[in-house]
């Protein structure tokens, strides 16, 4: 590996950061972050906690550069899991956090409120599987994605699917059981 190289350069600047030197951390932020940032979006869909996110992971990077092995993974993709790893956290910690609130909230509503009308935390559940749904649909191919929700928003059948698509009832047939398959394989990591 050339020694000029950018690989090369953020591992020499790795091994500085883990000797606590604070002007090799400024330049590691410089010729990263914004690979880095793009990483954060994706994780967590959101920039502004992106921003709070790549904070926390070169943090981490700060305190854990000394584990660093250049011989075990590129220095950008050993980077790229703190991130990645820092986003996950990030979201279960909103996600644990407004559940506590809507705990809370539900334990103070319930003693006052009377009728047929939805509880706050039925609420707060419908809103954290309505978000899962659709992080889950959003990996469906976009034709695969079309089919389904037409086939349940709607509540077309599939003839009328296909009528309507132009498609061979067939295919029609096929992305639904298809797309059902992925979606509940989907949920059931959140749940």
């Amino acid at each position: 590996m050339n020694a000029d190289s950018p690989e090369m350069q953020l591992i020499t600047l790795l091994e500085r950061v883990a000797q606590a030197d604070e002007a090799a951390l400024k330049q590691l932020y410089e010729l990263s972050s914004s690979k880095l940032y793009g990483v954060a979006v994706r994780v967590v869909g959101n920039r502004s906690w992106a921003e709070d996110v790549l904070q926390e992971a070169f943090l981490t990077i700060w305190r854990i550069a000394g584990d660093y092995r250049a011989s075990l993974s590129p220095p950008m993709a050993w980077m790229c899991l703190i991130v990645r790893s820092r986003g996950l956290d990030f979201l279960r910690r909103r996600t644990s956090e407004r559940a506590d609130q809507a705990l809370m909230l539900d334990d103070v509503m319930s003693d006052t409120m009377e009728g047929n009308s939805p509880n706050p935390m039925d609420t707060a559940l419908a809103g954290e599987q309505a978000w899962a749904l659709h992080q889950c649909l959003s990996q469906l191919g976009n034709k695969q994605r079309e089919v389904v929700s037409l086939a349940y928003l709607r509540d077309l059948s599939h003839g009328e699917l296909a009528e309507q698509l132009r498609l061979p009832l067939g295919t029609v047939k096929t992305w639904i059981r298809r797309g059902l398959e992925q979606l509940r394989g989907c949920m059931s990591r959140f749940a």
